[in-house]
């Protein structure tokens, strides 16, 4: 089992600096990855990413040659990339080749001219590095925890698997097996038969015994998959119903039995699975299915992050304790120009709102309470783009702005509450949250749109004071002395408001 170094290799001088345009690129044995970020405001923001099918793996023989086919690929898409990096003018680059570029025999005239072509050294990592980079790229694109994770991801060629606690990694394994490789070894010319799946799993199963100890057995673990083989698992396990998110063992072997409706890959066609994912399929299914029958994992999330996040946050030298989400919020305000007092009062109130129904109202999470401040903070956004329907414009921004740190259900949380914070409340944006957080997205909503309306004035002196009371089916609101009385414009409000509400099965009252 191999452990992480106990000090990082000496950097290079290009990472050393800090220019404004940096850049990584991911070498991979079934793809070809580039991702571009600039430095905006103290936060790295993606600016650009490049994903080519390359097949480099297709075209390695036993004896470690690449075939003509393959190089002729891979040297045409490493010119694209070195055009793009060139017209962005790139400061800083890092480009690493993975598991096919580390089994390939040393060929100084095709790394020559691959370096050439994209204008930048490629290095040649070893799989301790690859799982080490994989890891940072996924605790930099999800919320931090103090927990354990393990972390899986499938490339092409290998497979690597990271058990870290928090941003640090604890132990390291790359395994010799990849999609490519399990799906050329074992559904040789694309046929798919149930004698191929159970020759792939049990493969796959020998080569996770020898280390399957070092990842299992431990309580309170939060299991993460990455990588294109993941992705697409989870993507036509949702498209056809098996799960809601996330994967499970029972999903994947729902899947193989639909799979095996199929005599080839060439016809192998569902729902959410792309021509290019179908080619190589059913070898990554059949690891992942072992992944976690042998790892004894019950739920395993996805996360957007790789080895390419890994590269670039390794690059830039980022610190890996501090919430990636907290910084994309607070760039994000300066980016769009937030007015900060006036988001401060909105956020404070609905803080104060949400403080006093949390119990009541069943705010079990702590994530509810972040989620709430993020919208508020940012529930302006908008504004930059124009005044007229400016929460329809700030929900577009942060449902597809790139937003480090926040998953992309997350994200889409905090999209809902924006978008709904005025005017008529759509139920079906309500309705687009996973089921288990409807009720609490609702009431959310329904808490910051009151923040926002008591603070319609943008008066710089101190909000009013508010009660609130709430059940499972209203609000009631108690304002201290006459302050309803000197504030007509807030009773207006207030009773449009009601109606709003009472359109998706809730009473407002006021005094």
């Amino acid at each position: 089992m191999h452990k992480p170094p106990a000090v990082a290799v000496r950097p290079s001088q290009s990472e050393t600096q800090q220019p404004e345009i940096i850049a990584a690129v991911d070498l991979g044995s079934n793809s070809f990855h580039m991702i571009v970020g600039e430095l905006r405001h103290g936060q790295l923001a993606v600016i650009d990413r490049i994903r080519e099918t390359v097949r480099l793996a297709e075209g390695l023989s036993s004896s470690g040659d690449l075939s003509a086919d393959a190089r002729k690929r891979a040297l045409a898409c490493l010119s694209r990339f070195g055009q793009r990096l060139r017209d962005m003018r790139a400061g800083s680059v890092r480009a690493a080749g993975t598991s096919t570029i580390r089994r390939a025999r040393d060929d100084s005239s095709f790394m020559a001219e691959a370096e050439a072509l994209l204008g930048h050294p490629i290095d040649i990592v070893s799989g301790i590095e690859e799982a080490r980079l994989v890891y940072s790229g996924v605790t930099h694109s999800l919320p931090p925890t103090d927990g354990l994770r393990l972390v899986s991801d499938i490339g092409g060629g290998s497979t690597e698997i990271i058990l870290g606690q928090a941003a640090v990694p604890r132990a390291l394994e790359s395994l010799h097996m990849g999609c490519v490789s399990m799906t050329e070894r074992f559904f040789p010319e694309g046929r798919i038969t149930r004698s191929g799946f159970s020759r792939a799993r049990m493969a796959a199963r020998l080569e996770l015994r020898p280390v399957k100890a070092f990842f299992r057995g431990v309580s309170e673990i939060q299991a993460i998959g990455t990588s294109g083989t993941i992705r697409s698992t989870e993507a036509v396990a949702q498209a056809l119903g098996f799960v809601e998110t996330g994967i499970s063992l029972a999903a994947i072997d729902s899947l193989i039995d639909k799979v095996l409706e199929f005599e080839s890959v060439s016809q192998l066609s569902l729902k959410g699975l792309s021509e290019r994912r179908a080619q190589v399929w059913p070898g990554g299914l059949s690891i992942l299915a072992e992944l976690l029958s042998t790892l004894r994992i019950d739920d395993m999330k996805v996360s957007d992050g790789a080895l390419r996040e890994g590269l670039l946050y390794d690059l830039l030298g980022r610190l890996q304790h501090a919430d990636a989400r907290e910084r994309t919020v607070e760039a994000m305000e300066s980016r769009y120009q937030v007015d900060s007092e006036q988001s401060g009062r909105v956020a404070a109130t609905a803080s104060d709102l949400y403080g006093q129904c949390r119990e009541s109202w069943g705010f079990g999470s702590e994530l509810s309470g972040r989620v709430l401040e993020w919208a508020a903070r940012l529930h302006e956004i908008g504004l930059d783009i124009s005044h007229d329907g400016y929460q329809r414009h700030g929900a577009y921004i942060a449902e597809h702005a790139d937003m480090p740190g926040f998953p992309q259900a997350e994200q889409h949380f905090v999209a809902t509450l924006i978008g709904g914070q005025r005017h008529r409340i759509d139920v079906t944006r309500i309705d687009s949250l996973p089921r288990s957080w409807r009720v609490a997205g609702l009431r959310l909503l329904m808490i910051l749109r009151l923040a926002v309306l008591l603070n319609r004035s943008r008066n710089v002196t101190e909000s009013p004071q508010v009660k609130l009371l709430t059940t499972d089916s209203g609000l009631s609101l108690s304002f201290d002395d006459d302050w309803l009385a000197t504030n007509p414009l807030t009773i207006a409000d207030l009773e449009r408001e009601r109606d709003f509400l009472a359109h998706v099965g809730y009473e407002l009252d006021f005094e």
